[in-house]
């Protein structure tokens, strides 16, 4: 479909009407969109280019589904779009995207470049599959195939994935013929293949030459009966020629369902492995990494608002993301912004947060704090080293509170109350349950501290 400049002007002003209605919020809408246009029409996929760096990467991470959308209601097409700063167009950015664009098929198949082993944080609850990634991007073919990884979304099946491909470019085979696709990739790919009649077997000869298969959430070929027989066919096209295939899916093979037998066991064939959610030290590494590679100080994040996030966001990185991006748009927009605090925080990711803000959230500091209170001391008295008898009964209850209402591990208790070991910790929440048994009055305080910290 051929499109002449001024029809792209005319698209891109009415697509932008309907964003500013969805979005519904004038300042991130003008601070984000002024001075954006269409740069290209590159085949499906309109080029749109942003004026800061940092918009291009929010309209990626968070708005593209967005865009795509109200460009598709403008054109009634279903245009693709890549999202760009001005400053990578002025400098026309030659960066590496490993696409095959010889065929007609899969022409925006590509490996992300950024997403690579070495800005993949290990952690316990994914070392199993960064592992075993690593060992099939050293050999290719040769160990385990398919390498199946599954796991909750949002904890870095899609980042292995790049990071396979990458690395077998840059380390093992520069030719090589790669695909990284979505399961929904391959279905709407099989569509088209279907209604062209004059393909005859194209789609199938295409897959002869791929030497490494990405393939990401197989779940989505659930009750697609056609295309997962088509499939079933590559893969094992695939399997017998000593192509290297990796397969990601939301649950391990024997769950899938709507699959057929003969298919989750060839899965099953291969290497196996899960991803869990991560611990809370984890997350916090991932923040602190994610925030370096961002441009940002670490330094200016208050140790509280690091807590928080890798509290909220352990059961999905991806997630944690999309709340990093939003501090770094408050603190882009916003000149004053000097440390980030809860506050500030708090006003940045209200909206991931279903409005609930950062202080009605229970953590360490929020129990302490109103155990403090209580008791007419100061916080620092609690975590500090004095042992009064008014300040050691309320550390113990804020130690035995921590436990009951957060359920964290003792060791990580023990951090919050000035790097206490898990055996004093253990003792004082023993001995606090132990005296709730025949002591009615501190039975009232800590119902009445439950009822507080939950307000």
């Amino acid at each position: 479909m051929s499109i002449t400049i001024s029809e792209t002007v005319r698209i891109w002003e009415r697509a932008l009407k309907k964003i500013e209605s969805k979005i519904n919020d004038r300042a991130i809408f003008t601070s984000l969109f002024e001075g954006s246009y269409i740069d290209q029409v590159k085949g499906d996929t309109f080029v749109i280019v942003f004026s800061k760096a940092f918009a291009a990467q929010l309209m990626r991470t968070r708005y593209a589904d967005l865009i795509q959308e109200c460009i598709s209601e403008v054109t009634e097409d279903n245009f693709k779009i890549e999202c760009v700063d001005v400053d990578s167009v002025k400098k026309k950015d030659n960066r590496v995207e490993h696409t095959q664009k010889s065929s007609i098929y899969f022409q925006d198949a590509r490996i992300d470049s950024s997403l690579t082993f070495d800005n993949f944080v290990v952690g316990a609850f994914n070392k199993e599959a960064g592992k075993a990634a690593q060992l099939i991007a050293n050999y290719p073919g040769k160990k385990f195939n398919p390498l199946f990884m599954h796991s909750n979304s949002g904890l870095g099946k899609t980042h292995l994935l790049n990071a396979i491909g990458n690395y077998v470019l840059k380390n093992r085979n520069p030719n090589a013929k790669i695909l990284y696709i979505t399961a929904a990739d391959f279905v709407n790919e099989f569509v088209k293949y279907v209604k062209d009649t004059s393909s005859s077997e194209a789609l199938r000869d295409y897959f002869k030459d791929v030497d490494l298969l990405l393939f990401d959430d197989v779940q989505f070929l659930s009750g697609k009966v056609k295309t997962e027989e088509f499939f079933f066919h590559i893969y094992n096209d695939l399997i017998n020629r000593g192509s290297q295939v990796v397969i990601t899916s939301d649950v391990q093979p024997v769950e899938l369902k709507g699959l057929e037998d003969r298919l989750i066991t060839r899965f099953m064939q291969g290497l196996v492995v899960k991803i869990d959610e991560p611990d809370v030290l984890t997350c916090e590494q991932i923040f602190r990494k994610k925030v370096t590679e961002s441009g940002l100080d670490i330094d200016r994040f208050d140790d509280d608002v690091i807590e928080f996030f890798a509290k909220k966001f352990s059961k999905n990185v991806r997630e944690l993301e999309s709340a990093l991006n939003r501090i770094i748009f408050t603190i882009e927009t916003e000149d004053d912004v000097d440390r980030i605090t809860l506050d500030v925080a708090n006003k940045a990711v209200l909206t991931l947060d279903g409005g609930k803000t950062f202080s009605n959230q229970i953590s360490e500091r929020k129990i302490i704090n109103i155990v403090a209170d209580y008791y007419n001391l100061e916080p620092s008295q609690i975590i500090g080293k004095t042992r009064t008898e008014q300040i050691v009964l309320a550390r113990h209850i804020s130690m035995y509170l921590v436990r009951d209402l957060l359920d964290i591990p003792l060791k990580k208790i023990g951090e919050a109350f000035g790097g206490r070991d898990h055996t004093t910790v253990m003792s004082a929440i023993e001995k606090v349950d132990k005296e709730l048994k025949t002591d009615a009055l501190l039975r009232d305080a800590i119902e009445e501290l439950k009822r507080r910290i939950n307000n």
